[in-house]
């Protein structure tokens, strides 16, 4: 061998020839069994490729491959592990020059074949396995950096690569392990007999390489992995349950730059679509992927198609309620309970899930994104009745991406196109729905971090112990109160008398007042707010509406503990003392007005309203905040919320209006020359003369009100009233000519009913409107 090896060293030209005759010989021995010298060859043509590295070295090299492939073509285990060693050996071998005809198409069928063999001894299994994996590694190792041999990122060579490492990586016991960035699993002796540990090493350095060698192959080769790794998760039904989907796929994320982190994400967003109309299951398998993907994508680049992001995911929640609904009608019609339940409670998965990737991604974005995310989201909220689902999942997203939002100023977080659909949910008669504008409004305002401290509605006795964080407010916050005050205090009194109300929403309107306190509120709004208190308080002594005494009991605490809290917060030494002493009465004759009774005791039938001292006093109110600072003269006009036409679509008509709405479609109707009754008439003139006096009453009563609304009313609060009228009015407009001029087109679609059948017209999408946000 040292002979031989100094005569080709000495004369290169002679390599060519070498090479043939070593080849020829082997080829016989391979054919007649002579394993023995089938070694002695292969050993001789590994030394003289280690030493000989001319330029003649190129046809030499033609020759050793051609031998390694009939090694590896062979049936014999050893000859196979043989040819896999030799050419891992020649792929560490830098070359000079790159070759221009060299191909290596072979190699990747038959090292991927070795990576699934099913031979029936297990060690034997498993050492061709290990061979089949390392010939991988020395392919990838051999071709990444030579551009000549680019190809290797091209589908027909992904598709079986990814599939046999991820093939050898399933059997691995410990899936943990997989998932952290650092030193791969692999490494070692142990690992280099465990072909599920070796796989993991060769994948972790394919991926390494495709994102750092090859620059100009980098995004199309990560977007290649991730198709060809999600179509093995598919055929082989790793979605469910998907711990092996999730670890590879945090592989694929720590393995790459994280600049390209959104090519990975926005592959499993189209595999999600591709599977729009599979289980449940699989669906909720996919989805918990995209969010370890997004969770490790946040740390760096999530790319710049966040809208298309969220449109995706909040597509799939849409079709998952559609779905549960669809099962649960279906179930209804049907005899099959117990089936129908168990789909319904899987799409609960798929939509929680996707909700928790929405929050975590909404979570991520710098604020200017998360605005445009929220005002994106709301666009997607239904107001009219019939959808409470896709409401509570869509309100619930909001949730997760308003927490821990922290806007400078009110204005640019709650801005009218956001405020006010958000203002309509919340005037829907479903307390659930209530409950999360509530939250997200806590969300929003609180940013300080206070909620935690005001958890509870209760009688705090010592707010300063509650340590809560403020900044006196800015002249942006003092100009939003100025012109959404109205607005916001009219949403919290007409949200208190909502006869479904339970504890919780108490809970969270006295939060809602409290965090309004302490974000928002100067001496101004703090007289609206102490005027706000007492007309919830009036409101439940007239008792108008006939209100359930739960509710009447539970705004009268809301009240005492909002009061106890403003008056400690505004440090009024006599005001505190007058809440304290109403407490005090309370707790002693009335303890069904507090908080802390109401939700436990047994309730009255009825309020002592003639009992002065155990509500609070105007009066008395207005004497303690008579010094500099507060215009203690507007306590005693007493609040009545904007008249606005916000809520036409989204409450019921108040018992009187449908009454004196009928009596007019009745007067109007009769005939003038059909005799009725004397006795119908007679009973008809008196229920019309009723009326018509509560009528006339109700009236003047608003009229009164309103003369000296605009007496004694400050000029923000009437320029409000104002603004709020002329805007619905244009809304009401523009309304009319939007359905005039041709109704909205939507992506799915146009319902049309001809001749008794509904048809789908499809709108272009070239021919859609969609708002500056959503267009770049």
């Amino acid at each position: 061998m040292e002979k031989l090896t100094f005569y080709a060293v000495s004369a290169p030209e002679k390599l060519d020839r070498i090479g043939a005759y070593l080849a020829e010989r082997l080829s016989r021995d391979v054919v007649r069994h002579r394993y023995g010298n089938v070694v002695i060859a292969m050993e001789a043509l590994d030394q003289l490729l280690m030493a000989c590295h001319s330029q003649s070295i190129k046809p030499f090299v033609e020759s050793f491959l051609h031998m390694v492939a009939k090694l590896l073509e062979s049936r014999e285990p050893d000859l196979q592990v043989l040819g896999t060693n030799s050419f891992v050996k020649f792929a560490n071998i830098e070359e000079d020059t790159p070759s221009y005809h060299r191909r290596y198409d072979f190699f990747v069928s038959q090292f991927s074949a070795m990576c699934h063999s099913t031979h029936e001894d297990p060690e034997t299994r498993t050492r061709i396995r290990v061979a089949g994996i390392k010939g991988l590694q020395g392919v990838v190792r051999k071709t990444v950096n030579d551009e000549l041999q680019a190809i290797i990122w091209e589908p027909q060579h992904m598709d079986k690569l990814i599939p046999s490492m991820l093939f050898n990586m399933q059997d691995s016991e410990d899936l943990d392990r997989a998932g952290l960035p650092g030193t791969p699993s692999g490494a070692g002796q142990d690992g280099e007999e465990n072909p599920a540990a070796l796989a993991e090493s060769c994948f972790r350095e394919l991926l390494g390489r495709a994102a750092y060698g090859n620059m100009n192959n980098a995004c199309p080769s990560s977007d290649v992995h991730t198709d060809q790794h999600a179509h093995h998760l598919d055929n082989h039904n790793l979605w469910d349950p998907n711990e092996f989907a999730v670890s590879c796929f945090r592989i694929i994320m720590y393995s790459i730059q994280a600049q390209h982190s959104h090519h990975v994400i926005q592959q499993v967003l189209n595999h999600l679509d591709t599977h729009k109309r599979t289980t449940p299951r699989v669906r909720a398998g996919i989805v918990q992927v995209l969010l370890e993907t997004v969770a490790i994508a946040a740390k760096g680049s999530v790319g710049p198609t966040v809208l298309e992001v969220f449109n995706t995911l909040l597509k799939h929640l849409r079709m998952s309620v559609d779905f549960e609904l669809g099962e649960s009608s279906r179930r209804n019609s049907s005899t099959s309970v117990s089936s129908g339940r168990g789909k319904e409670s899987e799409e609960r998965i798929v939509q929680n899930a996707i909700i928790q990737t929405i929050g975590f991604f909404g979570g991520n974005l710098p604020d200017y994104q998360r605005a445009e995310v929220m005002m994106f989201i709301m666009g997607k909220v239904p107001v009219h009745q019939g959808t409470k689902r896709i409401q509570t999942m869509l309100l619930s997203s909001l949730i997760m991406v308003t927490s821990g939002f922290k806007s400078k100023s009110m204005a640019a977080a709650l801005p009218p196109p956001f405020l006010d659909p958000l203002f309509s949910i919340s005037l829907m008669e479903d307390s659930e729905l209530r409950q999360l504008v509530l939250e997200i409004l806590h969300n929003i305002i609180d940013r300080h971090d206070n909620r935690a401290k005001l958890r509870g509605i209760r009688i705090i006795p010592n707010v300063a112990a509650l340590k809560i964080k403020r900044e006196k407010i800015s002249k942006q916050d003092v100009a939003f109160m100025k012109k959404h005050g109205q607005q916001l205090y009219r949403h919290i009194y007409l949200g208190c008398k909502e006869e479904d109300n339970v504890h919780k929403n108490f809970e969270l309107l006295f939060t809602t007042l409290a965090v309004l306190t302490i974000e928002l509120a100067n001496e101004e709004v703090v007289i609206d707010l102490i005027r706000l208190a007492v007309a919830l308080q009036d409101m439940v002594l007239a008792n108008e509406e006939n209100m359930p005494m739960f509710i009447r009991c539970g705004i009268m605490a809301l009240v005492a503990a909002y009061l106890n809290f403003l008056s400690q917060m505004i440090a009024n030494p006599p005001f505190c003392q007058h809440v304290s002493k109403v407490i005090e009465l309370r707790n002693m004759d009335a303890p069904y007005l507090l908080p802390e009774h109401i939700f436990r005791d047994k309730l009255p039938d009825s309020l002592d309203k003639e009992d002065r001292l155990l509500y609070f006093q105007t009066s008395n109110m207005a004497e303690c905040l008579a010094g500099p600072g507060y215009n203690a003269e507007r306590l005693s006009i007493p609040y009545v919320p904007q008249v606005t036409d916000e809520d036409r679509l989204t409450r019921r008509k108040s018992f009187v209006d449908t009454v004196s709405l009928q009596i007019d479609i009745m007067a109007n109707s009769l005939p003038d020359k059909v005799s009725v009754p004397r006795s119908r008439m007679l009973k008809h003139q008196l229920v019309k003369c009723v009326y018509t006096t509560g009528l006339e009453e109700q009236e003047r009563e608003k009229r009164r009100l309103v003369i000296e609304k605009f007496q004694k009313a400050p000029f923000e609060e009437i320029a409000a009233h104002c603004e709020s009228k002329a805007n619905m009015l244009h809304d009401r407009l523009a309304q009319i000519f939007e359905l005039t001029i041709r109704p909205p087109p939507s992506p799915s679609g146009v319902v049309s009913i001809s001749a008794g059948h509904t048809q789908h017209q499809s709108v272009p999408v070239y021919e859609m409107k969609f708002p500056d946000l959503c267009v770049y």
